[in-house]
């Protein structure tokens, strides 16, 4: 199984706590150096809690099943103050 394949399958294992807030994530590419680079997809690309999304959800479930990732990268992440910040709407 590659590299790819993996991360996959540990994002698979997540994907149903982001559906359930109208969000998913993408792969967008594994650099040279095992960095995974994810999009966020749906509510969750929009959303201020998305750091801890990111953190608390995303990167241990990757690093759990794929020791060999020396890190997680999301390229939209949007911050918590952003004035364009939209919570889903189980969470208002």
């Amino acid at each position: 199984m590659s590299l790819l394949e993996r991360v996959e399958a540990a994002l698979d294992s997540i994907r149903p706590y982001l559906e359930t807030d109208g969000g998913n994530v993408s792969v967008e590419e594994i650099t040279p150096e095992n960095v995974v680079r994810i999009k966020l997809l749906g509510s969750c690309g929009s959303c201020p809690m998305s750091i801890m999304t990111l953190k608390a959800g995303i990167e241990q479930a990757i690093q759990k099943a794929v020791p060999e990732i020396t890190g997680i990268e999301a390229v939209n992440l949007t911050d918590i103050d952003d004035p364009n910040a939209v919570l889903p709407e189980n969470l208002r």
